[in-house]
């Protein structure tokens, strides 16, 4: 496949790596193997207990691009995402967690059709997969236009998809919230940029679903869901509780709309 020619501008791609040495080498692989080469990968090592900085260390020596920050305890993924936010490079960051894939062409679609739509925020379509890699037979759909009274009502952006330009709004730093901080990063970006997020509809991101992944676990996310909207947003209970309801109505009723079972291989 034909390498991307243009050297600007720089991507930060950020991975918090927390014992995930089974599938480490797979994901900076699929980031290696773009068809768009400027980028900077920021893996912050959460005090993991295996052998994944190891591994990692091991891949740095031949790829310059692969930066590592090794933290003295375990802080959680927010803390690293928000660490590596603060020494990222790039005009554009974006997220690429420790166990998740990108498509070969991810970076150089999403970069041009941003560049094109003179979008500041964008995400993308994203497939399921399992533990080996294999298609679980659903795709997450990416809205056209995701607003941000839409975000507002349910997180529509999975944070290995999105891309935010960092030379137009900033750099966004997550709150420290146990859960759900991707949400509140993306709300906020949309809310910086005073304009839409733009989807691409196209499958160009894989997220990996396992016993420790958040879609394992949806029902477990109630009060996480409820948190965000009274501790972070600062809603009262009574406010926190109507928008805790509306989420469910959107999550239920609406977004069921932008998901679609597609053939397994």
């Amino acid at each position: 496949m034909k390498k991307h020619t243009n050297i600007t501008p720089l991507v930060s791609v950020i991975t918090p790596l927390y014992n995930a040495s089974t599938y480490i080498i797979k994901t900076i692989e699929s980031l290696q193997n773009q068809t768009y080469s400027h980028w900077e990968q920021l893996i912050v090592n959460d005090f993991s207990s295996d052998n994944s900085l190891e591994v990692v260390e091991q891949l740095s020596k031949n790829d310059s691009r692969i930066r590592i920050v090794t933290l003295d305890k375990n802080y959680g993924a927010a803390y690293c995402r928000n660490r590596a936010t603060e020494i990222a490079n790039g005009e554009y960051i974006a997220f690429l967690d420790a166990d998740d894939l990108w498509h070969p062409e991810k970076l150089e679609k999403q970069l041009s059709f941003m560049q094109d739509n003179n979008a500041v925020v964008s995400y993308t379509n994203y497939l399921h997969i399992d533990k080996e890699g294999k298609s679980l037979g659903k795709r997450i759909k990416a809205l056209p236009k995701l607003t941000y009274q839409k975000q507002h009502s349910n997180n529509y952006i999975g944070n290995l998809t999105g891309i935010y330009n960092v030379s137009k709004i900033g750099k966004i730093i997550a709150p420290n919230i146990r859960k759900r901080q991707d949400w509140a990063v993306w709300l906020e970006a949309i809310k910086k940029s005073n304009r839409p997020a733009l989807g691409l509809q196209e499958d160009l991101a894989y997220y990996r679903v396992h016993e420790e992944s958040m879609s394992a676990n949806k029902w477990n996310l109630v009060t996480y869901n409820f948190s965000f909207y009274k501790t972070y947003l600062g809603y009262s209970w009574i406010k926190a509780s109507f928008w805790l309801l509306r989420f469910f109505y959107e999550y239920f009723f609406k977004r069921v709309q932008w998901i679609e079972k597609v053939a397994q291989e």
